[in-house]
């Protein structure tokens, strides 16, 4: 097979392309005579499943009521979210999740694909109503039964009843429980008395709280007959119609944020607050009049971890948001990049293009290709999550599979959006740090996404235990033979790979040709190999440093896991990078049309080989490839961003997004037209004969 990414030996012919010793890169595919990708095509393929939701929500925020202002205030911006809100009720925004008995379209989906789009027009928007419908209202939804829903959601549908979800603690965040409020039951008077009985406890970081909220979800140790049942959540009003503290409760500001100001975040605190017995969100556990506790599920774990996996929407959206944020920083960076122009080529030619100079290529393309991914696996997290909350597919084994593929792509997702924006605004010069140019905005919005939902490395470590979970399952009840047969071939591999032997081979038959080394190591079944490989090892060489811990007592035990705590979140995280590939791979497979399936192959295959060139030294220190074909792949990589600069502009495009959502001067044109003035500003004064020479011609007399 040849190698399909070498490119031409005859240099496109293009009036912008810079002459003498200037890249002589096309900019389009059609200046290099290639096949384009049908941009329409690609856009319905990363809108994924709910495309006309998306559709639906990008063509409400095309109205600029809905767009973040920069340099307003904080209160007034507050203010102006809120009234957001109430727009979004107009459109019917906050019916798409909610159950048919109360108006809603009971379509999870398309739910989360809906809000997801908010990030264009202001992440504060976005963020304020997962709040109030995603969390506070999805927490009712999902925890409480009927006679809750009756009496409480269509307030939280309508904003009659804007509310706080007070989960979080000042001294507890994801460690959720350990919190210190409790719920302690008076058969007396039936009710519940929540309390907060130190500093540490105060529930903190909460949107809604500061001002706008008049009731809250709050998480407590249910303690009833002087037993602790464990976290529960329970309905607590906290303000009165003039926005007044109820008794008992009281809160504080969280003030001036890194960004999403246009949420009012606060902090609350009760003392003593009574609730009656019916606000205790019992889907899951009950008390009676009585003060006896009863609950379905048994376990006090598998109880706790079923009711907080009924809230695992957060981290789903927080993945298709940030996913999405991600995609406006490229398209404002790449466009910007095939439209300015810095430094002639040293031959006294045109200034050249940004994006024609290879190092910058190389900072957004494999970003772009990162980002593909990302929506190709946020669909499918999705499709998982409305499979198992629409109840079509709700059992315990794919609950247990949609929470473990939340917490391995939001890690991903959301570290990647700060790492992609900041490349963005550098690439983008001064210009890039202007408020107006949206980067700034972004980072300072976005930031705050790594540690929502849970912080990205207690995630990776949940997927990590998962994964240690299942590496262990493959020898329940083996026999003695399946064991001796696994530890044959497991020692044969690390002596494979660790004694040259594999090294050997590749060096043998790579001398000498890149060509031949892509051709026979780096297609898309030896990146699978790879990248899943990684995964394996890395699991099995935790599992075997954790073995003797199970001889050892808890605190021995406890210490020999956080020896390497580091290595199973790494393993993690290679595990959800296998994951977005795999996603990206059978995104392609869908497409029908040779061109675009084409350079979207280019495009997972970049995505492929910069995930193993990031990892060189883990595949070179395990014998996983040799020194040649490690170089290869860098040089693969470079012949990659050849090959796909002349589709940049296409890949951005299919983003689909409008004027209306970009909104940065930068990609609007405006340089484009900077530059032709100055073209022929320069035209003109050398047709005239007027132009000044330079100093250097009058050396050379």
């Amino acid at each position: 097979m040849a190698d399909t990414a070498v490119r031409s030996s005859i240099p496109a012919q293009s009036k912008r392309t810079p002459a003498g010793g200037a890249p002589t890169a096309a900019h389009t595919a059609e200046e290099a005579s290639e096949s384009c990708i049908d941009i329409e095509a690609v856009t319905d393929l990363l809108l994924g499943t709910w495309a006309d939701t998306r559709r639906e929500a990008r063509e409400m925020i095309k109205d600029p009521a809905f767009w973040r202002p920069d340099g307003m205030p904080m209160a007034e911006h507050r203010e102006r979210v809120l009234g957001q809100l109430h727009l979004l009720v107009e459109h019917g925004a906050s019916l798409r999740a909610m159950p048919k008995e109360y108006g809603g379209l009971e379509d999870n989906g398309a739910n989360l694909a809906g809000f997801q789009e908010l990030v264009l027009a202001d992440p504060s928007l976005q963020i304020k109503s997962g709040v109030q419908w995603g969390l506070f209202g999805s927490a009712v939804l999902q925890l409480g039964t009927k006679k809750h829903h009756d009496k409480w959601l269509p307030g939280i549908v309508d904003m009659s009843i804007p509310g706080a979800f007070a989960m979080t603690e000042t001294g507890h965040g994801s460690d959720v429980a350990a919190i210190g409020t409790t719920a302690t039951y008076d058969p007396d008077t039936e009710e519940f008395v929540i309390h907060t009985p130190f500093r540490g406890a105060w529930k903190d970081y909460l949107g809604n709280a500061a001002v706008h909220g008049k009731a809250a979800t709050v998480f407590a140790q249910l303690i009833t007959g002087g037993v602790n049942y464990g976290v529960h959540c329970f309905y607590v009003p906290i303000r009165d119609d003039e926005g007044a503290f109820l008794d008992g409760v009281g809160g504080e500001d969280d003030g001036v944020k890194g960004g999403l100001n246009g949420i009012d975040n606060g902090r609350l605190h009760f003392t003593h607050v009574r609730v009656p017995r019916e606000n205790l969100l019992n889907r899951y556990g009950d008390v009676a009049a009585d003060g006896s506790y009863t609950s379905d599920i048994s376990s006090p774990g598998r109880r706790f971890f079923t009711m907080l996996g009924a809230l695992v929407q957060g981290r789903v959206s927080l993945d298709g948001a940030a996913t999405t944020g991600t995609a406006l920083a490229l398209y404002i960076a790449t466009t910007y990049a095939n439209q300015r122009r810095q430094f002639d080529s040293g031959a006294g030619t045109d200034e050249v293009t940004l994006l024609d100079y290879g190092k910058h290529q190389r900072r957004l393309l494999p970003l772009i290709a990162q980002n593909y991914a990302q929506f190709f696996s946020h669909d499918e997290l999705l499709r998982k999550f409305d499979g198992v909350f629409s109840g079509k597919k709700d059992t315990p084994e794919e609950r247990e599979d949609l929470e473990t593929l939340a917490a391995a792509l939001k890690p991903l997702s959301t570290w990647n959006a700060l790492d992609t924006i900041q490349e963005a605004r550098e690439a983008c010069g001064g210009s890039g740090f202007l408020a107006e140019n949206r980067m700034v905005g972004l980072h300072q919005d976005l930031d705050v996404y790594v540690t929502f939902e849970g912080d990205n490395n207690v995630l990776l470590q949940l997927v990590g235990k998962r994964l240690l979970s299942d590496y262990a399952s493959q020898f329940k009840g083996a026999d003695a033979a399946k064991l001796a047969k696994y530890a044959v071939e497991h020692t044969a591999g690390k002596i494979f790979h660790g004694a040259g032997l594999r090294q050997l081979g590749q060096s043998v038959a790579d001398f000498g040709s890149t060509a031949r080394s892509v051709e026979l190591g780096l297609r898309a079944d030896q990146q699978h190999e790879l990248l899943a490989g990684r995964v394996e090892q890395m699991v099995a060489d935790v599992a075997g440093a954790l073995r003797p811990a199970s001889k050892l007592s808890a605190s021995e035990a406890a210490a020999v896991f956080n020896a390497h705590q580091a290595q199973l979140i790494e393993a993690a995280r290679a595990h959800g990078e296998l994951l977005q590939w795999e996603a990206f791979s059978d995104g392609i497979a869908t497409i029908t049309d040779a061109g675009t399936a084409q350079v979207l192959t280019w495009l997972r295959d970049l995505f492929g080989l910069h995930l193993i060139e990031k990892h060189l030294a883990w595949y070179l220190i395990n014998g996983r490839l040799s020194a040649q074909r490690a170089a290869a792949v860098t040089r693969y990589i470079d012949r990659l961003c050849a090959r796909l600069r002349p589709h940049a502009q296409d890949l951005v495009d299919a983003y689909g997004f409008e004027p209306e959502h970009v909104r940065a001067p930068i990609a609007s044109g405006a340089e484009q037209a900077r530059q032709d003035e100055a073209r022929a500003y320069y035209e003109n004064l050398a047709a005239s004969g007027e132009a000044p020479v330079s100093e250097k011609s009058l050396k050379k007399k």
